[in-house]
């Protein structure tokens, strides 16, 4: 039997205002050169949560269900929490269908994805994106859930956010989780941090795309191909063996996606794994730098985002200024056009400053 779980919003009583007054989304075609930007977040809108990839349990989506509510957010638990199939959270029909009656909710404001894994491509194209392109809503998370960053980029370029997932929530909140909190409310997303040898300096200004590089390499050559000329190219892996890495960015580089960017960042690739057969000495920043040394664009490397414990939210599809030296590099989001944007956040030498507009409490972070 299907359930559906509705989790209301606690009291809030003493709870510091949003950052952002909500922000309507437009129904005209976008201005060219400006995507169609889904509303931000207020106090007492309604995240959906959805399994479109791996399996999660309702017990497993406790601590974010909590951090959302303290948030000021209502919840709704769809029908694919709880569920699996082979390896997946429900069969293709059943993940489908609960991400499809979430794309079509208007009370649905953004949709924050359990965990990534693998399942997200064998759904994508079950899926009707009339409604969404129609009344546009926050799509949160990384790693598999690229195929949906890439699609909605490449079809509809509609802002989506690359950020932690349910299964990023442990129960005390940490940096990765406050920056989610931040830019779901309407701050304009600003990262300074530490530069790195191998970095190619410059600046340059672009939108931003990307994630994880494996989906970015499974999306070539389908309707979701993402879209790079003119762009930041931001990739990110796991658990990968280093000559996979070099072959993915063959791929990339043969098909030109990597010759006409605005700037390449580089997140984590973590949990490499070790070749058996044969030492590949070279380094995964080596690795890359080879592919785009003929190249003039910034290139930096270890921006906090990935498979990793600080995995800071972005803004996909929005444009950014990129600024890279061998020393220090940063990454700011463009002023909304909106008058009533709000201090920006930052993050540097591993330490999150928080901004003018502290976030409120949570319940949780009170257990340290």
């Amino acid at each position: 039997m299907q359930r559906r779980h509705f989790i209301r919003n606690m009291s809030m009583a003493g709870m510091g205002l949003l950052a952002s007054p909500y922000l309507p989304a437009r129904t005209d075609p976008p201005a060219k050169g400006i995507p169609l930007m889904p509303p931000y977040l207020s106090r007492g809108h309604t995240i959906g949560i959805t399994c479109p990839s791996s399996p999660l349990s309702e017990k497993e989506a406790r601590y974010a269900m909590e951090s959302l509510k303290s948030w000021g957010f209502e919840v709704v638990l769809g029908n694919s929490v709880d569920k699996q199939w082979q390896r997946y959270g429900g069969t293709d029909e059943e993940r489908a269908a609960d991400l499809q009656q979430m794309l079509d909710n208007p009370t649905i404001k953004a949709i924050l994805f359990a965990r990534g894994g693998y399942g997200a491509m064998r759904i994508i194209d079950k899926l009707n994106w009339t409604k969404f392109e129609q009344g546009p809503k926050w799509l949160i998370g990384f790693s598999d859930i690229t195929a949906f960053h890439c699609h909605v980029h490449t079809r509809f370029d509609i802002p989506t956010m690359h950020a932690d997932m349910v299964n990023g929530f442990n129960g005390i909140e940490n940096a990765s989780n406050r920056s989610l909190y931040k830019a779901l409310s309407g701050q304009r997303t600003e990262y300074s941090f530490d530069g790195y040898t191998l970095n190619r300096a410059g600046q340059s200004s672009g939108q931003l795309v990307g994630g994880n590089l494996s989906l970015i390499y499974a999306m070539q050559a389908s309707p979701s191909e993402l879209k790079t000329d003119g762009k930041i190219l931001f990739i990110e892996d796991v658990s990968e063996y280093k000559y996979t890495v070099d072959r993915m960015l063959m791929n990339l580089k043969r098909s030109g996606k990597l010759q006409n960017l605005a700037g390449l960042i580089v997140g984590g690739f973590t949990a490499t794994k070790e070749d058996t057969e044969m030492n590949y000495p070279m380094s995964i920043e080596e690795i890359i730098m080879e592919k785009v040394q003929e190249y003039k664009y910034p290139v930096c490397f270890h921006f906090p985002a990935g498979h990793q414990k600080l995995n800071l939210a972005l803004k996909l599809g929005l444009h950014y200024n990129l600024y890279v030296t061998n020393a220090a590099c940063s990454l700011s989001e463009v002023a909304d056009p909106h008058p009533d944007i709000v201090p920006a956040m930052r993050y540097s030498d591993s330490t999150y400053n928080e901004p003018s507009v502290p976030l409120p409490d949570s319940s949780l972070a009170k257990r340290q």
